[in-house]
């Protein structure tokens, strides 16, 4: 520790100089490292403990260490002394200070062992000093020893003589101890003394240096001041520089923030005054806003003034009218009449002339009517007529205004310029059209314009035509209006149509719905009644806070949709309305829409109120009497709100599709004929009649080149949509279809035409600019195109072209509802070239619009051809030939010479035999194509080769004479590798015993797209590979896993190849090393397959661990070795298996040593149990399962429920009672629904099931019913190592190596078991916990046989001598039996028992476990010792005593108070002699007076009870003497499980009548009351006095002497007073005690004499004896002395002492 302190101190010194030595530390680099140099000095003084011999080391070390500081201290010495007087006025350098420093710490240190050796010289010293004590001592014991012994031999005492000799002899001992040990302190001592004045020496060297260094120290510390004294300086003087900046800033802040004051400022006044401004001029508009209110409010009165005449007038109108209807009606009566009559008249006259009535009735009918119709007819034309000439007329006037006013326009045009006049006229009708427009105005604008106004207009006069153009417009739109005012039509009643509401539009807040004519005011209360009228039917819903919101009812379906209808047929949909509100709501039906009311039928009976959920019916019926597509809804009104439900009634329709739209042929040789077909469908349920027919225009024709006119329109016409194709004029829609095959002039023309038609479309969109770079870009066309044709002539086109695009024999046809047709079109290819038609299929219904489609194809014409174009070789290896024959026909007529090139990329790898060759008129020619991949193939291919997919795609050309244009066809290959690839490319397979075989994985991987065969073969004797022994077949691009096993036959090195031979005979290797390895020991069996294992069952196996090393000769037999390594040693080899944890396996015993040809006995136990977490996992789905299980029966209720409701609903409707059964079944829903689970069920997870839950024991016993077996393998290592594992003491361990490890296999197999205990939650654990011994307890244990056999059973044998008793065997069980077993626990000792009962059976053995533990009950008691002393009481009055049981053991203590009075013995103990008569050696009878009344005196409670493990019990005695007496006594007994007593108590007290009490002194009488001494006088006597006659007392002091003195004799009297509440007037009690003189003088000393006593309470008198020197021994001393008390009685007591010496 001083050692650790003295390099603390250094390190401080060091650590606090270091500030000063950073601030030069750049000034000097090379100082730097010698400081470092000579810091990292070593020392001689070290670390180390305090022991003696430790010492003197360090001691010498410090000495040595010493000498060297000493010389590198008298160097720094010498320097310091040489620089002294440099440094007195100069700032010392950085090396100075680093000297100094060193210096100081080196005197430091010298200073600090001189203080420790001189420590270590005082210990010394007064060890030295204690040791000589201690021989000083040793000599005396010795000496006296000495003496003692001479003494006893003269005595001839051999004990004592023995005894003092090896006294002696331990001190003799002792003194030689004491004497080398002060020789050691003394040499000790005196090498410190030496070593400390060697130090001191070295001190005094030192002296002069010391003086020095510390002036040096004194001017270090000066300088570091005044450095200190310069910082603070330049602190203060940065301070004032901030603190000026400081100022600055603050100044530049304050100038900023007024100039923003004065901003602010401005811009506040200025937003004042713009406001008064604004407000000004919101005045201004406020009142012109009124008054346009004003007028347009006068406006509205007056237009509903006229309103309310007309609708007055209509009145009117309507009431004559019914008035005429009533009259015609009755004249059509009168006519019906009439007519009857007459036919009454010609039936009798027909009936007269005997014709036939009904024939004769309907000619007539029918003549009348075609009179009627004739008639009808006639009127029509005339009508008709005139309706005609009136047309023609209005025609005719129209033709000629339209006349005059295009004259008028063209005069208008013609001037050029307009005068002033009328250009400011202009203007005013722009702004006026602006500033208010009329739509109506828009709309004869929009209908109304002149057809070449775009061509007319002009840069100049553009817009002052457009100006006159709108004028023109205007005057027309005048002139119309005069021509509406002019039509014929009348009003059915007069003054109700106006000639101002054509021009008349409603204002937007008159089409609300109000009163007619109603203020606002108005308006107003009109709406607030109506809310309130509103409110009377509709209320919002509010359940439990929410309000509800959204539709009231849901209606399955959600349309009402009729179908594909039939007019006259009648249509029934039933829907469902369902109440999705929160609470019971009504349905009321409103009314269907206006339209179909004519249609529709609602059959709805209003249900009344609904609960939430519940739902009613609704009927509609659709008879339809039109053919049209129906669209409204059904309005029903409920308590929050109404809601609609759509219907929709569809015609039937025809839905025509085809499955394509283009069809494409592809490429096909001129001559051949292809045929495909189209499918038209009809998905709707209305049939049509349709026609295929090619497009207008299109005769599908070949193409073979485009125009460059053709490429200059198409772009113009590209930008054109579908609907302004159709919506075009027929020059636009004829320039579509004729696309290519229109003339370079007629082009020309199109395409003015058609830019003249888009300007005229545009005209409302596009300015002038558009219009003009519109027709630059005609004029820029039209000489592109004059200058090509003055170019290329243009040939003019053939008059006939083949057609070759034809269509089948179906064109046209009927096609009905829901059906299909196939369409067949025909390519019969004619001409080369690429070939496009299009064709549209028409139908007959107008609703349906046509349907287009296109058909292309490619026609080629070459004399000669390839069959097969693409010539596919499909996978192809690297450095194998492949070869293919290609077929070249000819369609010429004469003989062509052909030549075959391959493309230069591929010369080397592919190649065409022959190369030349001729091919005859019509017929083919043979090529043979050789194909050799080469691995240079990626890289000559180049672009022909995709490296990804590695797909090879060469061009072959076949040139033909005199022919310029190639023949070309493709190769296509994918070339791949035929490389087998085998991962790792070397297999170590480590150390491996010759007893086991060491497997290892390697993977064959497939590089080819071929699928390849393969085989190892040359294998080794000691290497398999499986699986097929190496053989195979690997698909394209697999990997395949083979198992290489490697089993050592003897111990050397092993190093060798593979290999692996494909297919083609390629090879591959794989590399294998090993080493062999014979260890020392060997198992007897190396794999053990254990029999199937019920669960908890326990199978067991035996082997041998076998040591047969016990020769070194490696030429006689095989040695243990490690490849080529040294040989094991001959001798015990200890071994040790490593078990797995949480594995069901045990090995016994798993450590151990083997000797030299020895074997050692090894036990391997299979017991299978469940695993924890698998149970856990059990229990959570088995809750799951329950909690699914509740919710569905909850379902299940709750429907139940519903349904009883709904029929309970019905019942009271039809006026049935319900039966009581409707109401049983909700009850018992009712009861069950806290069973029931909630919807938010979560489950556990399976750590938070603990194993002692319901739900863990449920899980268990369930997984083991559910077993269905499981087999497990494990591999158990056993580590070999030299040497016995006996002779290692502690944690010691044996040299071993891991290579001569040994493996034990293990195949474990389990099953379900066959009986399994059903009770205690399937635990085969029988505990009987803690039991009282002598005691027993039996339990009950359920066995059930699972399997679907009959078992008989067997049981083991339980110790005979143990506690445990099986009560009742078994002898079988039937499948799916329960039986009980009776099994009796009763220990005899108090200790933990332990049995193991097997209930064995053919197919397992089930072990029960029992388990008890025997406890002895103890108790512990608060009374101490034997008596609890109730003390004295009053007679007739009560005292209590309370005490404490607890109970100090292990289990519950059943328990029993029992008073010996109160025994069932009593009677026949009461029988023998006094104990006072029999004298027995100890008093046995404890039951003394007892009450007169015959109640106890003594009274417990409790009596009986129960004493849980470590807890207590409170016991109160209660004591109620009835009588005086000063026997009271009885024997209180604790009894255990009602046959042990565990404690008896001594139950005693005392009564007096009066309140005073005397105790103590020798007894005079015996503790029977019978026998006892009584006083003369009866209690009744005694209350008429007040002084009771005298008793005595006897008080025996006996004084002990000793030899040299005497021990005084002592005795005690207790004078007590009773606290009762008895004796009012007493409050206390007196005593005295006479004759003192005479006591004194015999030697008795009594203190007190006299004094009182409170109640309660007690004093005690105490009496001393001393024998006088007049005192005879002899004769005993016989005192008398009187005692008086007084209370409330005055009581007398003769004190009788008696004093006797005895000598001891």
């Amino acid at each position: 520790m001083e050692d650790i302190e003295f390099f603390d101190i250094c390190e401080k010194e060091q650590t606090a100089a270091t500030p000063f030595l950073e601030q030069e530390k750049d000034d000097d680099d090379s100082v730097t490292d010698q400081f470092w140099n000579v810091a990292n000095q070593p020392n001689g003084h070290k670390i180390g403990e305090k022991s003696e011999e430790e010492n003197k080391i360090r001691s010498k070390d410090a000495s040595e260490g010493v000498g060297e500081d000493s010389d590198s201290s008298g160097e720094i010495q010498e320097r310091h002394m040489n620089n002294g007087n440099n440094n007195n006025n100069k700032t010392m350098k950085y090396a100075d200070r680093v000297q100094i420093l060193n210096l100081r710490r080196n005197l430091n240190q010298l200073d600090n062992i001189a203080k420790e050796k001189d420590l270590t010289i005082e210990k010394a010293r007064e060890e030295l000093s204690a040791c000589q004590l201690r021989i000083e001592m040793l000599t005396k014991e010795r000496e006296c020893t000495e003496t003692k012994i001479e003494e006893e031999k003269e005595a001839g005492n051999t004990a004592a003589i023995f005894r003092l000799q090896a006294m002696h002899r331990r001190l003799c001992a002792e003194l030689g101890n004491e004497k080398d040990l002060e020789s050691k302190i003394a040499l000790m001592l005196k090498e410190n003394v030496y070593e400390m004045w060697q130090i001191e020496i070295e001190q005094g060297k030192f002296g002069s240096l010391r003086e020095r260094l510390e002036q040096d120290e004194e001017e270090l510390e000066r300088q570091c001041k005044e450095r200190a004294e310069q910082r603070i300086q330049k602190e203060k003087t940065a301070a004032q520089l901030a603190e000026q900046k400081q100022q600055v800033g603050k100044k530049k802040e304050m100038e900023a923030w007024e100039a923003y004051e004065r901003r602010h400022q401005k811009v506040v006044e200025d937003a004042h005054r713009n406001h008064e401004k604004a407000v000004q001029f919101l005045k201004k508009s406020m009142s012109r806003i009124r008054q346009k209110e004003a007028k347009e409010e006068l406006k509205t009165q007056e237009h509903m003034e006229k309103r309310m005449q007309a609708v007055l007038s209509l009145k009117n109108n309507i009431t004559s009218n019914r008035e005429t209807l009533r009259t015609l009606q009755v004249r059509d009566k009168a006519k019906a009449l009439e007519a009857k009559k007459q036919e009454m008249k010609m039936r009798g006259a027909i009936l007269a002339e005997g014709g036939n009535v009904t024939k004769e009735i309907f000619l007539h009918k029918q003549r009348v009517e075609l009179e009627r119709q004739k008639q009808e007819f006639t009127e029509q034309q005339k009508s008709r007529k005139i309706e005609i000439v009136a047309r023609i007329l209005q025609e005719e006037a129209c033709v000629e205004k339209q006349k005059k006013h295009q004259a008028r326009a063209e005069a208008l045009r013609s001037q050029g310029k307009l005068p002033d006049s009328l250009k400011w006229r202009i203007k005013t009708w722009q702004y006026i059209e602006n500033a208010c427009e009329d739509p109506a105005r828009a709309v004869l604008q929009k209908s109304w314009c002149t057809p070449s106004a775009c061509s007319l207009v002009d840069d100049k006069s553009s817009s002052v035509v457009d100006f006159s153009e709108k004028a023109l417009q205007d005057t027309i739109r005048e002139n119309d209006d005069e021509e509406a005012n002019e039509t014929l039509v009348e009003p059915e009643f007069t003054g109700l149509w106006s000639q101002e509401c054509n021009l008349y539009k409603m204002p937007k807040d008159e089409t609300d719905p109000k009163p007619l004519g109603a203020s606002k005011m108005e308006r107003k209360i009109f709406t607030e009644n109506l809310e309130k009228l509103r409110s009377g039917i509709i209320h919002k819903q509010v359940v439990s806070g929410h309000e509800f919101k959204g539709c009231p009812f849901y209606s399955k379906p959600s349309l009402i949709h009729f179908k594909d209808f039939d007019v006259g047929k009648t249509y029934k949909k039933k829907i469902i309305l369902i109440n999705a509100s929160y609470s019971v709501n009504f349905c009321k039906l409103v009314g269907v829409s206006e339209h179909l009311k004519d249609f529709i039928n609602i059959h709805f009976d209003p249900p009344g109120q609904m609960s939430a959920g519940m739902s009613c019916e609704v009927v509609v019926t659709f008879k339809p009497m039109i053919n049209e597509v129906l669209e409204g809804k059904v309005t029903f009104l409920a308590q929050n709100g109404s809601f609609s439900i759509p219907l929709q009634c569809t015609i039937k329709r025809c839905v025509l599709a085809l499955d394509k739209e283009l069809i494409d042929f592809g490429t096909h040789v001129v001559g051949e004929t292809i045929s495909r077909t189209i499918i038209l469908t009809n998905r709707g349920a209305l049939g049509t009649r349709f026609k295929l027919q090619t497009s207008a225009g299109d005769n599908g024709t070949c193409t073979t080149a485009k125009s460059s006119l053709e490429r200059m329109v198409s772009p113009a016409l590209d930008g054109i949509t579908s609907e302004e194709k159709a919506s075009s004029s027929p020059v636009e829609s004829s320039l579509y279809e004729n696309k290519e095959q229109v003339s370079p002039v007629k082009t020309e023309e199109v395409r003015q035409t058609y830019m003249l038609g888009e300007s005229q479309k545009t005209e409302n969109n596009l300015g002038s600019s558009h219009v003009e770079q519109l027709s630059q870009d005609a004029l820029i066309t039209k000489a592109d195109l004059e200058a090509e044709n003055a170019q290329s002539p243009v040939e003019p086109p053939p008059e006939e072209e083949p057609i070759e695009i034809t269509l089948g024999k179906v064109t046209e046809g009927e096609i009905g509802p829901f059906s299909s047709i196939k369409l067949q079109v025909i390519f019969t290819p004619s001409v080369p070239g690429d070939v496009h038609a299009e064709f549209e299929i028409a139908f007959d219904n107008p609703n349906c619009k046509p349907l287009h489609f296109s058909v292309i194809g490619v026609s080629v014409d070459v004399p000669v051809w390839v069959p097969n174009p693409n010539v596919d070789l499909k996978i192809c290896m690297y450095d194998r030939l492949y070869q293919d024959c290609i077929i070249i026909r000819s369609r010429a007529k004469a003989a062509l010479r052909l030549k075959f090139e391959v493309c230069k990329e591929l010369s080397n790898h592919m190649e065409l035999l022959p190369k030349t060759g001729y091919i005859q008129a019509q017929s083919s020619f043979s090529v043979q194509l050789k194909f050799l991949p080469r691995h240079s193939l990626p890289e000559d291919a180049g672009k022909y080769f995709d490296t990804e997919t590695r797909v090879l795609e060469v061009p072959m050309t076949i040139m033909i004479a005199d022919k310029t244009k190639p023949i070309e066809f493709i190769v296509h290959a994918i070339v791949t590798t035929s490389d087998l690839e085998i991962s790792p490319a070397e297999v170590n397979f480590g150390y491996c015993t010759i007893y086991e075989a060491v497997q290892t994985t390697i993977t064959l991987t497939n590089k080819s797209i071929l699928p390849q065969e393969f085989g190892f073969v040359g294998l080794p004797e000691f290497v398999d590979i499986q699986p097929s022994d190496g053989f195979g077949t690997l698909l394209p691009l697999e990997s395949l896993n083979l198992d290489i096993i490697f089993k050592a036959n003897k111990a050397k090195e092993y190093s060798f190849e593979l290999t692996c031979k494909s297919e083609i005979n390629r090879q591959f290797k794989l590399s294998c090393k090993a080493v062999g390895v014979h260890p020392p020991l060997e198992l007897s069996h190396s794999l053990v397959k254990f029999a199937a294992t019920a669960l908890n069952d326990v199978s067991t196996a035996t082997l041998y661990v076998i040591n047969a090393h016990v020769s070194l000769n490696r030429f006689t037999h095989a040695v243990p070795r490690i490849g080529k390594g040294e040989i094991a040693p001959v001798g015990p080899t200890s071994f040790e298996f490593l078990v797995p944890e949480d594995s069901p396996v045990t090995i016994m015993p798993s450590v151990g040593t083997v000797l030299p040809g020895k074997k050692c006995l090894i036990q391997v136990y299979f017991r299978p149990v469940l695993s924890e977490q698998l149970i856990r996992e059990e229990a959570v789905q088995m809750l799951c399962r329950e909690d699914a299980q509740r919710t569905m029966l909850k379902k299940i209720h709750e429907s139940e429920m519903q349904k009883r409701k709904d029929e309970t609903v019905a019942g009271k409707k039809d006026g049935k009672k319900p039966s009581f059964a409707a109401f049983r079944q909700p009850l018992r829903v009712r009861s069950s629904k806290h069973a029931a689970a909630s919807s938010g069920f979560e489950p556990p997870k399976p750590e938070e099931i603990k194993t002692n839950s319901e739900e863990y024991i449920a899980a268990q016993y369930s997984l083991i019913r559910n077993f269905t077996g499981k087999f497990e393998r494990y591999i158990i290592p056993c580590f070999v190592a030299s040497g016995d594992i006996d002779e290692k003491i502690g944690s010691e361990n044996l040299k071993y190596s891991p290579y001569n490890t040994l493996y034990l296999e293990l195949h474990c197999p389990a099953v379900a078991p066959s009986v399994v205990v059903t009770s205690n939650n399937g635990k085969n654990i029988v505990n009987f916990g803690e039991v009282a011994v002598g005691h027993r307890i039996i339990k009950r244990i359920t066995i059930q046989n699972i399997s679907q056999e009959q078992l008989a059973l067997g049981f083991s044998i339980l110790n005979p001598n143990g506690p445990f008793l099986l009560v009742s065997p078994v002898g079988t069980l039937e499948p799916g039996e329960n039986q009980f077993l009776f099994i009796s626990f009763c220990p005899n000792e108090s200790k933990l028992f332990f049995e193991t009962l097997d209930i064995r059976s053919i197919k397992a053995t089930l072990t029960l476990s029992i388990i008890g533990h025997g406890v002895a009950p103890s108790i512990a008691c608060s009374v101490e010792g034997e008596v609890l002393d109730m003390g004295y009481v009053i007679a007739k009055e009560k005292v209590t005593s309370t005490f404490k049981i607890q109970n100090t053991s292990t289990l519950p203590l059943r328990y029993s108070i029992k008073l010996e009075s109160l025994s069932q013995t009593r009677d026949k103990e009461q029988q023998r002699l006094p104990f006072f008569i029999t004298s027995p050696p100890g008093r046995t009878d404890f039951v003394g007076t007892q009450n007169y009344s015959g109640l106890s005196v003594f009274n417990i409670f409790p009596v009986e009870g129960v004493i849980e493990p470590g807890k207590s019990q409170d016991f109160t005695v209660t004591f109620s003497p009835d009588h005086e007496s000063l026997y009271y006594s009885d024997c209180l007994k604790v009894v255990l499980f009602g046959k042990e007593i565990a404690r008896e108590i001594w139950l005693k007290g005392a009564a007096r009548n009066h309140m005073m009490f005397v105790e103590g002194g020798d007894p005079l009488d015996v503790p029977l009351e019978s026998l006892a001494i009584t006083s003369p006088m009866s209690e009744e006597a005694a209350k008429g006095e007040l002084e009771e006659p005298a008793k005595s007392l006897l008080l025996s002091l006996e004084y002990i002497q000793a030899e040299t003195s005497g021990t005084p004799a002592v005795r005690e009297l207790k004078i007590g007073a009773i606290r009762t509440a008895q004796f009012a007037s007493k409050k206390n009690v007196e005593f005295s005690l006479d004759s003192l003189p005479v006591l004194q003088q015999k030697g008795f000393t009594i203190e007190p004499v006299k004094g009182t006593v409170d109640r309660g309470q007690i004093k005690c008198i105490s009496v001393s004896w001393v024998p006088p020197a007049d005192f005879d021994p002899d004769h005993p001393l016989m005192v008398a002395a009187v005692l008086t008390l007084k209370g409330d009685i005055k009581e007398s007591y003769k004190v009788l002492f008696i004093a006797r010496v005895v000598c001891t």
